[in-house]
């Protein structure tokens, strides 16, 4: 009976072995909750090796960039005994930087009366890593498809070429608040003369754009605006549009921006 036990025992600790993923126990009846137990995809995916990480608390993995929000999330499910998932950026024993994916279970062996805590990481640097992309990728995408250009300290513009609908106008709300911030801007010129088509939202859009930046310490300022679109901004805003400044032209603006100057 003990040796088929034993046959057994070895069998699961050579699957762990063989699995991919880093696999690791913890008692956490002994002070700080130590290591009692590494597989093979542990040591090589941190690079410690076994004998240097039993006994301690695998806080080792931990380094600049770990979030400390994660870290008390894990430390107050180990608290309450349950069990737990984070993405987490740990550190190799040469202080590379990779991505965590860790799940902790609390699992009772009922033949010790002892609970232990089982925990699963998988490296998943190379999709945080491809998810970091994808979203610089979008963020150069929104900056060409809405180029905010700086003119003088303070003043920029924000030439619209093309359509105008519901949903590029949502995508250039977010950027351009968050751009006017960045950029120290006090007054923002959207020039509407190379706009060939818009739809009723975006006269809405307008009033809602001016009042956002007003919070933010900006002004807007219109310029380039066809007559179909004025016409729509009056039935639409009705006083409102006396609200926002208007010019005739970028050109207009710098030339009143210099004469400041003078």
């Amino acid at each position: 009976m003990l040796e088929e036990v034993a046959k057994q025992a070895e069998l699961l600790v050579k699957v762990l072995d063989y699995t991919r993923v880093g696999i690791l126990i913890t008692d956490p009846d002994l002070e700080d909750n130590p290591i009692v137990y590494v597989s093979e995809g542990f040591t090589k995916m941190t690079g410690y090796e076994v004998e240097e990480v039993l006994g301690t608390n695998c806080r080792f993995l931990q380094g600049e960039d770990t979030d400390r929000n994660k870290i008390d999330l894990l430390r107050e499910a180990i608290k309450d005994r349950k069990p737990v998932l984070i993405e987490v950026a740990n550190y190799t024993k040469d202080g590379t930087l990779f991505w965590n994916e860790l799940t902790i279970d609390p699992v009772y062996i009922e033949d010790q009366d002892k609970l232990y805590f089982v925990g699963v990481q998988r490296d998943i640097t190379e999709q945080v890593m491809a998810k970091k992309e994808y979203e610089r990728s979008v963020q150069r995408i929104q900056s060409i498809s809405t180029p905010i250009v700086p003119l003088l300290d303070g003043l920029a513009v924000l030439p619209l070429i093309g359509e105008m609908n519901k949903e590029r106008f949502d995508l250039m709300f977010d950027t351009v608040t968050q751009e006017t911030v960045r950029l120290g801007i006090k007054k923002l010129v959207i020039d509407l003369s190379g706009l060939t088509h818009y739809d009723a939202f975006v006269v809405e859009g307008i009033f809602q754009l001016r009042d956002v930046l007003k919070l933010i310490g900006a002004e807007l300022v219109l310029c380039g605006m066809a007559p179909g679109l004025a016409i729509q901004s009056v039935l639409k805003g009705g006083n409102q549009l006396e609200t926002i400044q208007t010019a005739s032209s970028v050109k207009q603006i710098l030339k009143e921006a210099f004469e400041q100057f003078e």
